[in-house]
């Protein structure tokens, strides 16, 4: 009997080919196939391990345990003093949170006014800076050199220059004041004062950042876009509404989020201009941790506390900004 081999009806699709299956590699042959990957990257990680995992994880250890300068180890001529801190667990977290360690809650609230009045004026001022000089200036490029000035300068060299001038006694700022018949402030010797002051200094350090980023935003938006608008019959009002915000709309998110965890963060202004006064009216959280590690008995599990509690909170605020950041764009897109 004989049998015949039957091929594929004329016009059918051939059965299709299984896809091969891929066998994942062992970790040594990745490491060999991929060996110069790994060594480009290796010294990134060895140095956020060092500068960055390392320090996190042991500021969290600390915050679980009473560490001071009295209890921790140390050596005094030839003799080492073993550590002697015990482990308390969320004992720290618990005093700074219910109000029972006294400063928190305070600090936190002047934290916050801080951060959300510069990081407003940073944005706003600016805008505006990069809006104006988007247009079409002789000398634009001058203008911009000496906008981009501030940022340059290092933050605790802008702080001792503000001092002399914001000084009570032969400060250059009450020099004027008393030239022009004015009263004089005690820009650094009183609340009120001492806290506008920081709030100027670091606005003039912050905008031209923001300026920066804005402008190259700004240069990104098409100009079909505002002709369009423009034709129909837009105010100027209309089109920075409808077309100039809406295309900022990235690079403000970015900015603001930046700007945000700087400003939550920035230690030299306050700590070089006021010191944190009078009387730890300007002191910020991360003034608050350096005053606690570094001043007085030194309650290192403290300040720990606190250093754990800001970067909690500047990741809570950073997930959540950035998912309705994401859900707002998604609403403009469509």
């Amino acid at each position: 009997m004989t049998t015949l081999a039957t091929g594929p009806r004329s016009g059918a699709a051939p059965a299709p080919v299984p896809p091969r299956r891929r066998v994942p590699l062992s970790g040594l042959r990745r490491l060999r196939r991929h060996w110069y990957a790994w060594a480009m990257v290796a010294p990134v990680v060895v140095v956020l391990g060092v500068l960055v995992l390392y320090p996190l994880a042991r500021g969290v250890f600390l915050s679980l345990t009473n560490a001071t300068e009295m209890n921790v180890g140390r050596t005094i001529g030839s003799n080492e003093i073993p550590p002697s801190y015990d482990f308390v667990g969320l004992d720290n977290y618990l005093d700074v949170l219910s109000g029972a360690e006294g400063a928190f809650y305070s600090r936190l609230l002047w934290t916050l006014e801080w951060t959300v009045i510069c990081v407003t004026l940073h944005y706003t001022i600016g805008l505006g800076l990069a809006l104006l000089l988007n247009r079409a200036l002789s000398m634009r490029g001058l203008y911009r050199m000496l906008l981009i000035l501030p940022w340059a300068v290092p933050p605790f060299v802008a702080a001792f220059g503000w001092r002399l001038i914001l000084n009570d006694e032969g400060g250059v700022l009450n020099a004027v004041s008393r030239s022009l018949g004015m009263g004089t402030v005690n820009w650094l010797g009183e609340p009120f004062a001492a806290k506008i002051s920081v709030i100027m200094v670091n606005v003039w350090l912050g905008v031209p950042f923001m300026m920066v980023a804005l402008l190259g935003g700004l240069q990104t938006v098409p100009r079909e876009l505002y002709e369009a608008a423009e034709v129909d019959g837009a105010t100027p009002w209309q089109r920075f509404r409808a077309v100039t915000l809406p295309g900022l709309r990235p690079v403000s998110g970015t900015v603001i989020l930046l700007g945000t965890i700087w400003t939550f963060n920035q230690f030299p202004v306050i700590a070089l201009l006021t010191g944190g006064g009078p009387g730890g009216a300007t002191n910020i959280l991360v003034t608050e941790a350096y005053e606690r590690a570094f001043q007085g008995i030194r309650d290192y599990a403290g300040a720990a506390t606190y250093g754990a509690i800001i970067a909690s909170m500047l990741v809570v605020f950073a997930s959540v900004y950035r998912r309705w950041l994401a859900r707002q764009t998604s609403e403009v897109l469509g």
